[in-house]
């Protein structure tokens, strides 16, 4: 029996949807039969140390995921991500990736609750 080989997952780090700040990190070979919570304290220790992402990122309390965008699938305009993609709920820690509806290619957004919930209410962009 051949074993699967690991997903290739983007994860968008989301420091301000205010000012639209974000850092694309790729992860490859990611086991889609691990929990989004162990996924999740991987992606936490991995960017501690990641070169060339700037500490302002490294630091930041992420607490919630959730997908944005799937292989062959249409892109949202907005710059950070959609407030409207209901379609697509927060993954939840005691689910796998594969059952949280991750896939090979998935572009998961990774960000702090509170501050979603302060911009989904007023989503005004500040340039």
């Amino acid at each position: 029996m051949c074993e699967e080989p690991g997903a290739t997952l983007t994860v968008r780090l989301v420091r301000s949807f205010e000012y639209c700040n974000f850092r694309p990190v790729v992860f490859r070979e990611v086991s889609l039969e691990q929990s989004v919570r162990e996924f999740t304290q991987h992606v936490l220790k991995d960017i501690e140390t990641k070169p060339g992402l700037p500490p302002p990122f490294r630091k930041y309390q992420y607490d919630t995921m959730k997908v944005i965008h799937q292989a062959h699938g249409a892109k949202t305009n907005d710059l950070v991500m959609s407030l409207d993609d209901q379609d697509k709920p927060f993954l939840q820690e005691n689910q796998t990736l594969r059952d949280a509806g991750v896939s090979n290619e998935t572009e998961l957004a990774f960000f702090k609750k509170a501050d979603y919930d302060t911009f989904k209410a007023n989503p005004q962009v500040a340039w």
